[in-house]
């Protein structure tokens, strides 16, 4: 983003500031490619989590088996038409030179790398109705919305040659319940972070993005993307989260929410997984039996890895044992689902 030209930054506000005009892009891209699109199977992917669970990384990997179709950092910014945006723009043509997001974790990322981009479908159609000042809402589309979803899904599929889609977005979380109950066939996959270093994570990126210039700002609120930094609205399931971001008992609170309201939606639905990250990244196992519950065949992960972060600050004993029972007890179910023991 910091090497985006004059003329990438005003069609990025061209596309996505405007509601009219990404609306107006994805009509026009329905009308043009709609009636060719495949048939939607309903046997997709999908990983969500809270940002920094490992969520992109599990994405990448579920990616690279070849099975999927995926929005990419080359359908930026007109994401809704990327049929229409494809025939006007050489982006997607060779991967260009990958380097580190700006999340400086050590992802390098290029033109055809998968990315968390469909939160702007969301936002743009319905945002009014779980976007607030003060954070973000449990969000439940309604059948039209999802309907509307799942036709995007066939655009991206007719783009991208492939019958199944695959897609990380963190705000996924909001609307769990609602898409598991819609898309029955598809898989939701839930990374589980270890919950202090998970909060140390969150905190720390948290701290990067403060500063982070109008443009940026601009671009993370455009995708939807407000987990942390300058723009940071908290997931509002019971309430806004009490304390100070720039305190790990905060991100430990974030981490509690999240995981508790995901408690019972992962109980109540065979198509929700909790998939243990440490050991996801640790043994390739585990990785087989992910592969095998979304139905691909596996071979030696080659995204996979622990994700490295700053160690835990100070923080609250007593939040951090909740949190770790918490961890634990859905780590099991997991495991379990997984057909998998410890």
């Amino acid at each position: 983003m910091a090497d985006y030209s004059a003329l990438d930054r005003m069609l990025h506000r061209l596309a996505l500031a405007s509601p009219a005009t990404a609306e107006m892009m994805h009509d026009i891209e329905r009308g043009m490619h709609l009636k060719t699109t495949p048939e939607d199977t309903g046997c997709h992917v999908f990983v969500t989590g809270l940002a920094r669970a490992g969520t992109t990384i599990l994405m990448r990997e579920i990616h690279r088996t070849g099975e999927f179709g995926s929005l990419t950092y080359a359908d930026m910014p007109f994401v809704l038409a990327p049929n229409l945006w494809a025939k006007l723009s050489r982006k997607g043509q060779k991967p260009g030179v990958k380097a580190e997001r700006a999340h400086g974790d050590g992802i390098e990322v290029d033109t055809q790398s998968p990315e968390a981009l469909d939160e702007v479908y969301w936002r743009i159609f319905d945002g009014k109705s779980y976007i607030g000042a003060d954070g973000l809402k449990v969000h439940k589309p309604d059948a039209d919305l999802i309907a509307g979803y799942r036709d995007l899904i066939r655009l991206v599929l007719k783009k991208t040659g492939k019958a199944r889609y695959v897609s990380k977005n963190n705000n996924n979380i909001l609307r769990l319940s609602t898409l598991a109950k819609a898309m029955p066939k598809a898989e939701f996959l839930v990374p589980l972070r270890r919950p202090l270093d998970h909060a140390a994570s969150l905190l720390g990126q948290h701290q990067r993005f403060l500063d982070a210039d109008p443009f940026i700002r601009d671009y993370m609120t455009w995708l939807g993307h407000h987990e942390f930094g300058a723009t940071h609205r908290p997931f509002m399931f019971s309430g806004r989260p009490e304390g100070d971001p720039g305190s790990m008992d905060y991100w430990l609170r974030v981490w509690i929410a999240a995981y508790s309201a995901l408690d019972p939606v992962e109980a109540a639905a065979e198509n929700v997984t909790f998939v243990p990250y440490e050991a996801l990244s640790a043994d390739p196992a585990v990785w087989q039996a992910v592969a095998t519950r979304i139905g691909v065949t596996p071979d030696m992960p080659q995204q996979l890895r622990p994700v490295a972060d700053r160690a835990p600050e100070a923080h609250d004993a007593d939040l951090a044992a909740e949190a770790e029972a918490l961890h634990a007890r859905l780590s099991d179910r997991g495991f379990a689902a997984l057909g998998l023991g410890e």
